[in-house]
């Protein structure tokens, strides 16, 4: 008679290390959670996929008529609705993340209490999704430019990195919200606050340069103000990052490592939090 087996799965990588072969392994579960999430979001919504270009148009008028109309914001030979627009383009997909990973992990407990799946899948689905409003709100920039006939910058050739930092600061900010969530409920609560601090401590409608001089250091501890001065100036031109801008690189990077440490010590016990 055989002895029966049992295959006990158990951790024993480093806190630090993202296990990239396992990931690859689970490829289609990835790949099934993005697309369960687009059709879910807008799923008997009467304009459906049209809502991934209204949010961001939206945002945009607001921002414009607050900083560009009624602040009256300079921002040099850029018109103020492109100058906005490209300072979007980073902080959208930040957001998008941020809102959508914090209960990416709960909504999924049911699935997570029944089978081994590397937990960092549900996260990175998000980021992926979040992949199509960022990719929208770079078309509406390109529509309005060349509605405006407003030539991209020179330093475009730079874009490619903080596109990257962009996407590296989702991420982060993406698998952090989604661990913290689950040992703390009360970031349900307090994510879309932040978000809407977010949106108007980040030289999204204005120039960094606005802010004096002895606030520039604590306003760059803000991970995204870094990014969205650099990638308005790679698309549009305008001032270039100011000094302080590398302190939000090294910010995002270090948010991404101890992000994927808390995740993997939150990851042990998940099941039994959930």
């Amino acid at each position: 008679m055989e002895e029966s087996r049992k295959t006990i799965i158990e951790k024993q990588r480093s806190p630090f290390k993202v296990n990239f072969s396992e990931l690859y392994q689970y490829r289609e579960l990835l790949w099934t959670l993005t697309y369960r999430d687009l059709r879910v979001k807008y799923a008997q919504t009467v304009i459906g996929f049209l809502w991934v270009f209204l949010n961001p148009i939206f945002t945009l008028i607001i921002l414009n008529f607050v900083f560009g109309q009624v602040a009256k914001v300079d921002t040099g030979e850029i018109p103020h609705v492109i100058y906005t627009i490209a300072g979007m383009c980073g902080w959208t997909y930040f957001q998008t993340v941020l809102s959508s990973a914090g209960n990416s992990l709960i909504s999924s407990q049911n699935m997570i209490k029944k089978i081994y799946f590397p937990r960092l899948v549900i996260p990175l689905s998000k980021a992926i999704t979040a992949l199509i409003n960022f990719g929208v709100v770079m078309l509406c920039l390109a529509i309005i430019m060349a509605a405006l006939r407003f030539a991209p910058s020179a330093n475009i050739i730079y874009s490619p990195f903080f596109v990257l930092m962009a996407l590296i600061s989702g991420l982060a900010a993406g698998i952090w919200m989604s661990a913290l969530t689950i040992r703390f409920r009360d970031f349900q609560h307090i994510t879309p606050m932040l978000l809407r601090l977010g949106m108007f401590i980040t030289p999204i409608a204005y120039p960094a340069s606005a802010v004096p001089e002895k606030y520039q250091l604590l306003f760059h501890l803000n991970p995204m103000a870094g990014v969205v001065e650099g990638m308005r100036w790679s698309l549009v031109g305008g001032d270039p990052p100011s000094q302080y801008a590398y302190i939000s690189f090294v910010l995002i990077t270090i948010l991404l490592i101890t992000g994927v440490f808390y995740f993997n010590k939150v990851e042990r016990v998940m099941a039994d939090i959930l």
